[in-house]
């Protein structure tokens, strides 16, 4: 190669040279890279022989570059002592560590203040790996440079603590490494471990603590820099560049050592496919890419879930792994006095007592004696007790050992009542179980006492709505429940916080939230499958017939209250009706209310809102009302005579025969389905309205986190669909509408809208708003057209399949058929379906929309043209053939 190169070059000016070695080495390089890739997709998790490759590529472009930079064009024959330099290769370069796309870190050294001469080598070489395409990350200091800035920046100290000499004066790496460890490194261990930790949790802090769904693979909690953090620290405390040396010193088991090189070797293996797919840097694991890696790593479809959420679970389970290497090495450290805790803590916060058996190290609970502890398989439960009762957190050395013995949790073990007391007052007597189920859960604790909950450990839900993974979004939802508990969200959860005071059989409560998704990832609805898990766990976790059976129900029915809240127009006597004969009692409904609020409040952030408590605050007190004092509560007529009197008193300065035309023009699904709010605003919009107007009222309503938008215009067919194709070419989610119909021949209609980011409207956007309305409308802009170049999928959202499903409910109202509509959502679906609707002489008198991430389900209450149900099975049939034609080519254009 080197002499190819040189027969290659001209002589002459710079740049031809220059242009000639480029030509050459990029050649060069193509031919190795492709040849490192097609190596790697032969053997997709060989990622270890793949990262030494690409380096070694680098390496020949690099010390090449520098051979044409000082030979061919800027030959030095007599150099002087300051005319010297040497180029290394510092951080993951340095450490010989290299996906396709990494950065290359260099580090031009010279003995003095930098000359003309070595100026211009450096120039030149950058040009040249520039040309190359090269992403260089370079610095040009003197010996003392490095150690001076090193002093000063940790992030410079730990690339210089990674410098490998590439080539040039070897005699000045040499003095550089032996400088910087005798005038930098050497006693300043505690300080730098400090230093990398607080970088970590700074890292972890703004990407997430938790394991999120579509992770950094390279800064996400337990990805690869929290790796490398382990071999900083591992060199800089105990001068290696080998871990696997921190077996011999008793550092790492033998086996700890192979999870360490295992998730290495993945995490690695992840990134360089990401790379690959992306044609450059790439880090986050989208869920696009998490369909293609995951089919690149030879991951295959079984058991009820797809590829992507295997090869997720594997991800996340590695990622808990590094966590737990970290956590083991910093316990060495503690040992040899590296690491302690800070100053000003030991000196205020006084070492807890402890019950026997128990010790404190370094400010964490030990084992005193790791043969009596492991004696009694108890204490494998005891010591997340007593961490607990002390606030103390587990001392590493504690957990590796519980690890090393989960075998001591057998059946006798499980089904020991003592161990039922402790694991149950784990959740119910110290106020924070998340904490203990967290660390069972990394641990192996808790799949190891309930068998049945292994298979979710670290299991991925591959959609938009889950922000975590099955077991941590199940530890988020006990968190929410205790922090109710701690009267933490009075304010903002009035009926779950007013629940809890009143008295629930909490034993109940905490182990319906423990086993609700019990029953994920199987070919089976979860719940049923759930709940018939948990007719076996609950008795095994201590519970009596009775508390088994609520158990079991609470998990069959976990979605009833949000489907019905969400999924069904709760203004509809019949849905509050349904719902509380499927509850039946007040016990079950407030049970249910509070595992559902924090079901909802665990997906992650942001899920919960204003809408969805206004939805079940209302849900909760219509059908506690019709539990407590009987279904008469649910009375239409008695419900529309309120509401008239309601508004009466709001428009008292109306003379008797406008309130008179108003309380009269209306029918009575009107009177049982609006606030008086709205009446009042439709009153006001209606009075004097001419049949060519459209008027309209957009406001924030935020008591429900949306926008209400009111409208009042002729009435005539199609008019839902109209309004629809308006509200989707302003980009608003509709997320609930309704419309009536006067006796004079006038339409109300009004929509609760978001915007694209579920938010309100802002005041200073609803002027916009209202104008894009309005030309819609009156046909300036033909929807159907314009919504066109607007219903597309993002590029991250196109990996989503979802199964579409129509049905039509005729039981669900006394007066409507209700079509339920659940599939991937996209921009104007609702308005395409509202279209297929109005062409088929279909009056669409409410419509609830219910998002999750990339699926939505679209309710739509409806009649026929002659205001009766739709009975004829024949119209149902043509009306979902043309439902799934309009979805079909509207799911072509948003791919388009």
């Amino acid at each position: 190669m080197r002499s190819e190169l040189f027969a290659a070059l001209p002589t002459g000016a710079e740049s031809g040279v220059r242009k000639a070695a480029v030509s050459v080495l990029g050649a060069a390089s193509k031919r190795g890279r492709d040849a490192v890739q097609a190596a790697f997709e032969r053997e997709p998790f060989g990622s270890r022989r793949t990262t030494r490759a690409y380096t070694w590529i680098t390496d020949g472009l690099v010390s090449l570059a520098f051979e044409v930079a000082t030979q061919v064009i800027h030959p030095n024959a007599n150099p002087t002592r300051s005319e010297r330099i040497a180029v290394l290769a510092v951080g993951g370069y340095g450490r010989g560590e290299m996906a396709p796309f990494s950065d290359v870190d260099l580090l031009f050294l010279t003995p003095y203040k930098i000359t003309p001469w070595a100026e211009s080598v450096i120039e030149s070489m950058l040009y040249i790996l520039w040309d190359l395409k090269l992403k260089v990350g370079h610095s040009s200091r003197t010996v003392r440079d490095c150690v001076r800035l090193g002093g000063e920046d940790f992030t410079i100290r730990t690339a210089m603590l990674e410098s490998r000499y590439l080539i040039g004066d070897e005699k000045l790496a040499t003095n550089l490494e032996k400088k910087l460890w005798s005038d930098l490194f050497e006693g300043t261990e505690r300080e730098f471990v400090k230093a990398k930790l607080e970088e970590r949790d700074a890292r972890h802090g703004k990407q997430g603590q938790r394991y999120m769904v579509e992770p950094n693979v390279k800064e996400g909690k337990g990805g690869l820099r929290d790796l490398q953090s382990l071999f900083w620290i591992t060199k800089y405390v105990h001068h290696t560049d080998d871990v696997g040396q921190l077996v011999g010193s008793g550092v790492f088991l033998p086996e700890e050592y192979e999870t360490f090189v295992q998730a290495e070797r993945f995490l690695w293996a992840v990134r360089i496919h990401l790379h690959l797919l992306a044609g450059r840097a790439v880090e986050q694991l989208t869920f696009d890419m998490q369909v293609e890696v995951s089919a690149r790593m030879g991951y295959n479809d079984r058991g009820g879930r797809r590829a992507v959420e295997w090869f997720m679970q594997d991800y996340f389970r590695h990622a808990t792994a590094v966590g737990d290497l970290t956590r083991i090495l910093l316990t060495s450290l503690e040992a040899d006095h590296s690491k302690g805790p800070p100053l000003l803590e030991r000196f205020f916060k006084r070492t807890p007592d402890t019950a026997d058996g128990y010790t404190v190290v370094n400010g964490r609970l030990a084992i005193a004696d790791d043969k009596a502890f492991l004696a009694n398989p108890l204490n494998l439960l005891r010591i997340y007790e007593e961490g607990l009762r002390t606030g103390l957190l587990i001392h590493p050395d504690a957990m590796r050992l519980i690890k090393a013995n989960l075998h001591l949790i057998n059946d006798s073990m499980r089904k020991d009542p003592q161990a039922q007391e402790l694991f149950l007052n784990l959740l119910l007597q110290h106020g924070n179980p998340e904490r203990a189920l967290r660390r069972m859960n990394e641990l192996g604790v808790l799949a190891a006492f309930i068998p049945e909950f292994a298979p979710i450990v670290a299991m991925m839900q591959f959609n938009m709505y889950h922000h975590y993974t099955v077991d941590e979004h199940t530890i988020q939802c006990i968190w929410h429940l205790s922090e109710i508990e701690h009267g933490h969200l009075k304010e903002e959860l009035v009926v779950s916080s007013s629940i809890l005071d009143e008295g629930v059989n909490r034993r109940v409560l905490y182990v319906a939230l423990l086993l609700h998704d019990i029953g994920k990832g199987r070919d089976e609805d979860h719940s049923i499958l759930g709940a018939r898990i948990s007719r076996s766990v609950a008795p095994r976790l201590g519970l009596d017939k009775d508390e088994c059976e609520t158990v079991e129900w609470l998990v069959r029915y976990h979605l009833l209250m949000s489907d019905m809240a969400q999924k069904r127009d709760i203004a509809d006597p019949r849905t509050v009706r349904d719902f509380a004969k499927a509850v039946k009692t007040v016990e079950r409904l407030n049970l249910l209310t509070v595992l559902t609020v924090c079901d909802i409040r665990g997906v992650g952030p942001g899920t919960w809102n204003n809408w969805k408590a206004a939805l079940l605050r209302a849900l909760y007190r219509q059908t506690r009302r019709a539990l407590e004092g009987g279904m008469e509560e649910l009375n239409r007529e008695k419900r529309g005579t309120v509401a008239k009197q309601e508004l009466r008193e709001k428009l008292s300065d109306w003379s008797e025969a406008d309130l008179a035309r108003e309380t009269t023009r209306h029918y009575g699904p009107y009177w049982q389905g609006l606030h008086v709010t709205a009446h009042v605003i439709f009153a006001n919009l209606l009075r004097g309205l001419t049949d060519d107007e459209v008027r309209m009222d957009i406001h924030p309503d935020d008591d429900r986190d949306a926008t209400r938008v009111c409208f009042a215009l002729q009435d005539h067919p199609g008019i839902f669909s109209r309004l629809t194709g308006a509200l989707a070419l302003s980009g608003a989610n509709v997320v609930d509408a309704r419309t009536f119909t006067t006796r004079d021949g006038y339409a109300t209609a009004v929509f609760w809208i978001q915007d694209a980011d579920g938010a309100p409207y802002e005041d200073v956007r609803i002027p916009r708003l209202r104008e894009t309305i309005r030309k819609t409308l009156t046909g300036e802009v033909v929807a159907r057209e314009a919504v066109k170049s607007r219903d597309k999928y993002k590029k991250r959202e196109r990996a989503f399949k979802v199964p579409t499903h129509i049905t039509f409910d005729n039981e669900g109202s006394e007066i409507f058929t209700i079509i339920e509509v659940d599939t991937r959502d996209r921009p104007s679906l609702l308005y395409d379906l509202a279209r297929v609707l109005a062409s088929q002489n279909i009056y669409i008198a409410s419509a609830v929309i219910a998002t999750y991430g990339e699926q939505v389900v679209d309710t739509f209450y409806v009649k026929d043209m002659f205001g009766l149900k739709l009975h004829s099975k024949t119209k149902r049939d043509l009306i979902e053939k043309k439902l799934r034609l309009a979805m079909q080519e509207g799911a072509e254009r948003a791919y388009g």
